[in-house]
């Protein structure tokens, strides 16, 4: 059986979405045209490290070009996209690996988001080998979901990315830890409450 890989060159649409409420969310990136659409599961810190990621090879192409590509600054406001995931939201596979590429030539940042897979190895050395060998399988390697994005899309994408990411559940004040709409004990209150 052949590798299966979702290609999308270029999408109508591609986002970090979640579903479930603050707290229990499964994070997923969705690419979409006008007669497919491909989910796939990851979680919240590949998602926002991801967008970190985007952005950081961005501004390295904006700055080794001296300013002179068609990749903005900042994410463009008039192609924003602040909808919800498309549904029904059907997962294709587990995120294990991602990659990002700048394409020179088209201008174009590639996207790749490899299916997670188990390999067992009686050593370290043993395990690399095996994770190399599985990566270099064109042929047979784990599902791939592949999307080349301009440089306005890509910025707008790690922008909703990172809002996604941030839209959880507020930090306690003191701990730094999420609070919970039923509650929070916070380990630095020791078991007291705060006197105003």
């Amino acid at each position: 059986m052949s590798r299966q890989v979702f290609l999308y060159d270029p999408p109508d649409r591609f986002v970090a979405g979640t579903v479930g409420l603050p707290g229990r969310r499964t994070f997923f990136l969705q690419a979409s045209d006008c007669n497919r659409t491909t989910s796939v599961a990851l979680e919240k810190a590949q998602v926002e490290a991801l967008a970190e990621r985007v952005d950081e090879l961005l501004d390295e192409v904006v700055r080794r070009s001296g300013g002179k590509t068609a990749v903005p600054a900042v994410a463009p406001s008039d192609i924003a996209d602040t909808d919800p995931l498309r549904t029904p939201v059907d997962e294709e596979f587990r995120v294990g690996t991602m990659a990002l590429a700048w394409d020179g030539d088209a201008e174009r940042l590639v996207v790749e988001a490899q299916a997670l897979v188990e390999l067992e190895a009686d050593s370290d050395e043993e395990f690399a080998e095996a994770e190399e060998r599985l990566l270099r399988d064109d042929e047979n390697g784990p599902p791939m979901l592949r999307v080349l994005l301009s440089g306005g899309m890509a910025r707008a994408f790690a922008k909703r990315a990172l809002d996604v990411v941030n839209a959880g559940r507020p930090p306690c004040p003191l701990c730094n830890l999420p609070l919970d709409p039923e509650g929070h004990v916070c380990p630095r209150q020791n078991g007291y409450r705060r006197r105003l």
